[in-house]
């Protein structure tokens, strides 16, 4: 009896372990969060993300469009569709533009903005001209910035398997080379889902 007792303890306890360690995402099964975890609109949520989605950013400078890599980060795909959708971009700037990468879409403007709140994938991806990232700071590595979105201009392998990889520009590559700080993003529209 007492055998039984203590099995049925063990098994509450890891259950409830279980449960407690999937709500952190320590146990790394984020590949379950469905897409209205994002707050997605209606029409995105009608059906799955299929194929690799385009959006099209409008900035001060001319636009560019990315395509967005669901099967290599669908989670960051899925987050980032929404914002773009709901336009959560538009107005903000790109803050921080060297020789090698641009980053924008920051809430504050300065590099502070968002949380840090979206599970980092990495992937064998590397990081070639106009692959697209999510910010985060060096550490905790696992989990990335909610809002600010890079895009390298030369080659970074050093980000390879560090940062969230989810998109590369197929088109107006020459307008992201040109982007100063507090350029605009004017408006996101996504082409493709």
């Amino acid at each position: 009896m007492k055998r039984k007792y203590w099995l049925i303890i063990a098994i509450v306890l890891v259950v409830f372990l279980f449960a407690k360690l999937q709500s952190k995402n320590i146990l790394g099964l984020s590949q379950f969060i469905s897409s209205k975890d994002f707050n997605l609109p209606e029409e995105l949520l009608n059906e799955p993300i299929s194929g690799r989605p385009q959006v099209q950013i409008s900035t001060s400078k001319g636009d560019f469009v990315f395509e967005l890599r669901p099967d290599l980060a669908p989670n960051t795909v899925a987050h980032f569709l929404g914002l773009f959708a709901q336009g959560k971009c538009n107005n903000l700037t790109f803050h921080r533009v060297e020789d090698w990468v641009v980053q924008g879409c920051d809430p504050k403007g300065d590099g502070t903005g968002g949380e840090l709140s979206l599970p980092t994938e990495t992937s064998a991806e590397s990081f070639t001209v106009g692959s697209i990232g999510v910010a985060r700071k060096t550490t905790p590595k696992n989990f990335s910035n909610n809002y600010q979105f890079f895009i390298v201009k030369t080659d970074s392998p050093f980000l390879d398997n560090e940062y969230t990889y989810f998109g590369k520009v197929v088109s107006g590559m020459d307008v992201v080379k040109r982007l100063i700080i507090g350029d605009k993003i004017l408006s996101s529209d996504v082409l493709t889902k």
